[in-house]
């Protein structure tokens, strides 16, 4: 499993560059300028310029930099990656593709950058993250997260998958009416299933109703039981929510290292497995107790020197 981490990504308008300040300083893992669906057609030209300002010009600290293009059956598409890279290329980490529906769609924009990156010398590839908000990209999911060694993550996308799907929901994507269990267990199930094949990351959807901290929350923790280890935030107030909740616990941190100690005071007695506070402990154990510690150290490299 992939150590990357992002644990929020922060969804940031390319229109609204009196923004831009604000979000670079909210903590956010990622933030992504978005040039689709949040850019109204008439400013898509002159907000593709004022991302490659922001990504010249601007301390992104340790924000990881990112753009949204737009969709690959779209007029501008082409130009979003063509400028992007070819006048900013050197400061972009990270390209969101949106709506795939096959793993074609990622090819054509993994080829284009090859080419780019070839053509203008840049020693570092730039990376992909895939947006699953399509029935037939949900059908395809686990094709899309191997069609490219360039690919970090899939997200799952529950505003158009809604659409796509036909769901009766509100503005915040949930059901108008009663339902039993989670709503969109399945799709956000089977990203993540698709996810783990190719051994990236999933960042779960994003949570329009922003004042609702209580709800987005609920949604993240919920995420992460499945195995989610990030989310979109559509406000930087969503932002230390989803850090908090997407890193391990001093009590998970805590019961690693315990199992950890016990199991190899047992394997040294040359027994496989140990009891500890009553529960059986073994190698299957050990290796969620080093993917715990793992992430703790990759979070804060403060964590790793002290131990």
């Amino acid at each position: 499993m992939s150590l990357l981490i992002r644990r929020s990504e922060l969804a940031l308008p390319a229109c609204n560059d009196h923004m831009f300040d604000k979000a670079l300083a909210s903590g956010a893992d990622l933030v992504f300028l978005d040039l689709e669906d949040a850019t109204p057609e008439s400013l898509k030209a002159e907000s593709r310029e004022k991302a490659i300002s922001a990504l010249t010009g601007l301390d992104w600290g340790r924000t990881v930099p990112a753009i949204r293009i737009n969709a690959l059956d779209t007029h501008w598409c082409h130009d979003d990656i063509i400028e992007v890279v070819t006048r900013a290329g050197a400061n972009l980490h990270t390209i969101v593709v949106p709506k795939a529906r096959t793993a074609r769609d990622v090819w054509w924009v993994d080829v284009l950058l090859t080419q780019l990156e070839t053509k203008l010398g840049l020693t570092r590839q730039i990376r992909l993250e895939v947006l699953i908000e399509e029935v037939e990209g949900l059908a395809n999911a686990e094709e899309i997260a191997v069609a490219s060694p360039r690919v970090d993550a899939l997200i799952f996308g529950v505003g158009d998958f809604s659409l796509s799907q036909g769901a009766r929901v509100d503005t915040n994507f949930e059901p108008l009416g009663d339902y039993p269990g989670d709503f969109w267990h399945y799709a956000r199930n089977k990203v993540l299933v698709a996810a783990r094949i190719a051994g990236i990351v999933a960042i779960d959807a994003p949570f329009p109703d922003y004042r609702n901290v209580e709800g987005y929350e609920r949604d993240a923790r919920r995420a992460s039981l499945l195995g989610y280890t990030g989310k979109w935030a559509i406000h930087p107030t969503q932002v230390p929510i989803a850090n908090t909740v997407y890193s391990p616990t001093a009590e998970e941190i805590a019961l690693a290292e315990r199992n950890i100690a016990a199991y190899r005071e047992a394997e040294a007695n040359g027994r496989g497995a140990v009891g500890v506070d009553g529960v059986l402990v073994d190698a299957a154990h050990i290796k969620m107790a080093n993917a715990t510690l793992a992430r703790a150290a990759a979070i804060d490299p403060e964590f790793a020197v002290g131990r």
